[in-house]
């Protein structure tokens, strides 16, 4: 598993803490995921629609056996994911060009996702804030992330949480945020 990165507040919101996910859990990942890739079929988006169909672009299976994948656990069970890369994927390459690169200092943020039952509690606001101060990446800088273009409301929440719009690439905002990872 990937150890290259240390903790330094578990703690997010009361009850819910940040830990690295395990192979036990994937089931747990890989059921929200699809829970959210279905509501968001719901409201006429085609978003996550991969996983629905047996594909997932980012692979979150084997990116928790790489240890990539961390999860908010609120009272003992998973209530929200987070993917993030220390090294783009073939996605990122193919958003960010060439300033994706394998020593670049960015670390990329994939598949944030709160179960819908506690959507609008502000629980994927403090997942989001804890991949840029709750964890250290060493060497790492920058924080990266894509959207989807079409939906304000995603662009609007990642700008008022500190993250600089990039530009769009095929239908995709690209936004990042500079880090000083606590030491």
């Amino acid at each position: 598993m990937n150890q290259a990165f240390t903790i330094h507040d578990h703690l997010i919101s009361e009850n819910s803490i940040m830990v690295q996910a395990q192979p036990q859990d994937t089931e747990a990942i890989m059921a929200l995921l699809i829970e959210i890739a279905e509501w968001l079929r719901s409201k006429g988006s085609s978003q996550w629609r991969g996983l629905l169909e047996g594909h997932d672009s980012h692979n979150t299976v084997e990116a928790v056996r790489r240890g990539d994948v961390f999860v908010c656990k609120k009272e003992g069970s998973i209530a929200g994911v987070v993917m993030l890369l220390q090294k783009p994927s073939e996605w990122d390459y193919k958003l960010w060009g060439a300033e994706a690169h394998p020593e670049d200092r960015a670390v990329y943020i994939h598949r944030l996702a709160v179960k819908r039952e506690f959507a609008n509690s502000g629980l994927g606001q403090a997942i989001l804030q804890w991949c840029d101060s709750g964890i250290h990446f060493d060497g790492k800088t920058i924080v990266r992330l894509d959207c989807i273009a079409s939906s304000p409301q995603l662009n609007q929440f990642y700008s008022r949480n500190g993250y600089t719009y990039k530009g769009e690439q095929d239908g995709f905002s690209k936004y990042e945020k500079s880090v000083t990872f606590k030491k």
